[in-house]
């Protein structure tokens, strides 16, 4: 599918649009956060804020 139109149907722009706030909310590399994309950013907030709080690799989580 071709991500920059012209969309033919509104089924083609609604997956375009999905794709695009995918790649907005956790690829794009943002200057404001040292060029870390908002997801790493995120999991590393939570890693210093709440260390105790995260599972240890093979442990299930509780959420």
């Amino acid at each position: 599918m071709k991500i920059d139109g012209p969309f033919r149907t509104a089924d083609e722009l609604e997956l375009a649009t999905l794709s695009w706030v995918h790649w907005f909310n956790e690829n794009r590399l943002h200057s404001s956060i040292d060029y870390q994309t908002p997801l790493e950013a995120e999991q590393q907030y939570y890693r210093q804020n709440n260390p105790r709080q995260q599972p240890l690799p093979g442990e299930l989580a509780l959420h």
